[in-house]
């Protein structure tokens, strides 16, 4: 038996002294100290072993277990770092090598211009609310003073789902419900897609979106409106921009207006035309619509007014194409 250990351990620590890989290290540990291994084998044997000489033969075996195991050990840490350095080796890392930058994005032209919109309206007390694009035609139309046959109809064409359901030509139905729900005073800003069925060229889309203003109270005049927008236009495009008010008809307001600005590059000296840009449309809101929506006219009044994003985006960052804004091409949407 005793022969029987010494051979035991000593083709284990042979084995071990010649392995080159922890794997190879693991399937000797298996082969001597595992539950089927040969030093367990020969501790089970120790039943055929004189009473006498067990205990000196159970220290011998304790002793070659352990001699086994601290020369696998020894030997794992040894191969374990040489398996470390060859890695390290491999997955040599150049710190002088310039790093890979995230290629993010950025706010689209059209969504800068939108949040400058509603900094400054919220600024100045308003709420943004916003309304659903598949609209009934009496949002779109019949409440806002536009019945079946009017003319203003051929001017917002849209698309129609069937004969009550169609796509928003404006985001003025959003207004027609703030007024059916809340009562007054009613101060909000109405931004959102819309669609109408123009040919696309470099000032139309027939889908593009606005933003429209609804201000309800008692005592709102023609006054309120006007410097209502020149505040807005100072904050947008300077605070020597001017504004010039137009005679105009829409059906929901009555009197109405467009609204011209002074040419932020000229100063309205004229570079271009007259040195005037038109901007967005306006008014006082119909009594008519007021009462529609369940408001006394004789009690409220107020005024409207909306803007396309669109033709913001255009002026401020002086594009002269609204089809670049819809085309995603990265070396024009890098500009901004």
């Amino acid at each position: 038996m005793k022969e029987q250990l010494e051979k035991i351990k000593s083709e284990a620590l042979e084995k071990i002294g010649s392995s080159d890989a922890l794997d190879v290290l693991n399937d000797i540990r298996v082969a001597y100290l595992g539950k089927k291994g040969e030093l367990t084998s020969v501790l089970k044997s120790m039943k055929d072993v004189p009473p006498e000489e067990r205990p000196s033969f159970g220290q011998m075996v304790n002793e070659a277990r352990t001699q086994i195991e601290d020369a696998l050990e020894e030997t794992r840490q040894i191969l374990a770092k040489k398996a470390r350095e060859e890695q390290m080796k491999r997955e040599v890392i150049d710190v002088t090598l310039p790093a890979k930058k995230n290629n993010t994005g950025h706010s689209h032209p059209n969504t800068i211009a939108l949040e400058e919109v509603e900094r400054i309206f919220i600024g100045m007390g308003y709420e943004v609310v916003e309304g659903p694009e598949v609209e009934y035609d009496e949002y779109n139309f019949e409440k806002l003073n536009t019945p079946k046959g009017h003319p203003a109809r051929d001017e917002q064409d849209t698309f129609y789902v069937n004969d009550t359901i169609l796509l928003r030509s404006q985001t003025s139905p959003v207004q027609a419900r703030t007024m059916e729900t809340r009562k007054p005073p009613i101060r909000i800003i109405a931004p959102g897609r819309v669609f109408r069925s123009d040919e696309v060229d470099a000032t139309h889309s027939p889908s593009f979106h606005q933003i429209e203003g609804l201000v309800i109270d008692k005592n709102i005049t023609f006054a309120d409106l006007k410097g209502t927008l020149a505040e807005f236009a100072k904050e947008l495009f300077g605070a020597d921009t001017k504004v010039k008010f137009r005679p105009h008809h829409f059906p929901f307001t009555e009197p109405s207006a467009e609204v011209d600005v002074s040419c932020f590059k000229c100063g309205g000296s004229g570079c271009k035309g007259e040195g005037w840009i038109e901007i967005l449309g306006c008014g006082m809101v119909h009594p008519h619509v007021l009462e529609m929506c369940g408001i006394d006219p004789e009690e409220y009044s107020g005024f409207a007014f909306g803007v396309g994003l669109e033709r913001i985006a255009l002026l401020k960052y002086e594009i002269d194409d609204m089809r670049l804004l819809y085309e995603n091409d990265i070396r024009f949407l890098k500009q901004f």
